[in-house]
C-alpha cells in the first residue's frame, strides 16, 4: 500500500500538476499584491482637497476730508451780541453789526477759525487793533478790539487753531471782549454764528444765503461802559442821562435808551 502512494505522488503527471496549482496560486497572490500596492500609491499620489477659504472683505475706503471746517476764535465763549442791526446808546439810528462780539477776559488766546494767511494787522479808530487772514474761496476772517496781535507777519500760513491775536478792549469798545467777522470773496460781511464751530463736507452746504441775510429787527446794545470822549459828545449835544435810561432831545422830542453802566 506505501508503496502505491509513493508511486503516485511520483509520478511525473502529479508533480506537473502540483506545479501548476502551486503556479497559480503564485501568480494571484502577486497580482493581488501589485493592485493593492497600486491602489496606495494612487491613493498617496492624489492631493488632498484644498481647504475652501472665504474671501477678505474689501476695506471701504475712508471718507474724503471735510471741504470746510471753521472753529470758534474764543471756545467755550459765548457772544453776547449777535450779527444783524444794532444801536448803540449814543447812536440816532440802527447800524449793521458786521460780525459778532464774543466776551472774554484780557489776554484770552484767540484763535484763527480756519486755516489762511495772514492778511494784515494795524490799529483802526474805530477797530482798535486787529488782524485780517485771507482763506480758500475768498473767505477772510477779522479779528478786532484786541489788546495785542501775536506778532504774525504779513503772508505768514496759520493752521486752524493757531493763536493770531489776544482779547482786549481797544479802539470804540466797550468792554474787554473780540469783535469777530467774517466775509465772502466779494468783501460782503456774513453771520459767523453759522459757521463757528461746524464742519462742511461740500462747498454746497455753507449756509451763505442765510448768512448773509439781515433781520429787519434792530437789537438796542448793552453795553458795560462808555467809549472814550463819547459822552462828552453827547453832553455837548443835549443828551442826558435819566434814571438809568439815556434820553437824547431833539426837536422836542425824547427817546427812551436802555439801561447803561457807566464804567
Amino acid at each position: 500500500m506505501a508503496s502505491r502512494v509513493l508511486a503516485a505522488t511520483s509520478s511525473p503527471y502529479s508533480l506537473a500538476a502540483f506545479a501548476v496549482v502551486g503556479g497559480a496560486i503564485v501568480v494571484w497572490g502577486v497580482a493581488n499584491a501589485v493592485s493593492a500596492v497600486g491602489a496606495m500609491n494612487a491613493g498617496l499620489e492624489k492631493p488632498a482637497p484644498a481647504p475652501v477659504v472665504a474671501p477678505a472683505p474689501t476695506p471701504a475706503p475712508p471718507p474724503p476730508p471735510p471741504a470746510f471746517v471753521f472753529d470758534a476764535p474764543l471756545p467755550g465763549r459765548v457772544v453776547n451780541s449777535p450779527f444783524g442791526l444794532r444801536q448803540m446808546p449814543w447812536e440816532e439810528n440802527g447800524r449793521l453789526h458786521e460780525g459778532v462780539d464774543i466776551a472774554a477776559p484780557a489776554g484770552a488766546p484767540v484763535h484763527v477759525a480756519t486755516d489762511g494767511i495772514v492778511l494784515r494787522s494795524g490799529v483802526s479808530a474805530t477797530y482798535g487793533r486787529f488782524v485780517e487772514v485771507a482763506h480758500k474761496d475768498g473767505f477772510h476772517t477779522f479779528y478786532a478790539h484786541l489788546g495785542r496781535d501775536a506778532g504774525l507777519k504779513r503772508g505768514t500760513f496759520v493752521k486752524r487753531g493757531t493763536t493770531v491775536a489776544y482779547v482786549g478792549d481797544s479802539g470804540r469798545s466797550t468792554g474787554s471782549h473780540l469783535h469777530f467777522e467774517l466775509r465772502n470773496k466779494a468783501g460782503k460781511p456774513l453771520n459767523p454764528a453759522l459757521f463757528m464751530g461746524k464742519t462742511f463736507a461740500e462747498k454746497a452746504d455753507l449756509p451763505l444765503k442765510a448768512a448773509a441775510r439781515v433781520p429787519r429787527t434792530v437789537r438796542l446794545a448793552q453795553v458795560s461802559k462808555w467809549p472814550e470822549g463819547v459822552k462828552a459828545k453827547m453832553a455837548a449835544q443835549g443828551a442826558s442821562e435819566v434814571g438809568g435810561q439815556v434820553t437824547r432831545v431833539k426837536g422836542g422830542r425824547v427817546r427812551a435808551r436802555i439801561m447803561v453802566v457807566d464804567g
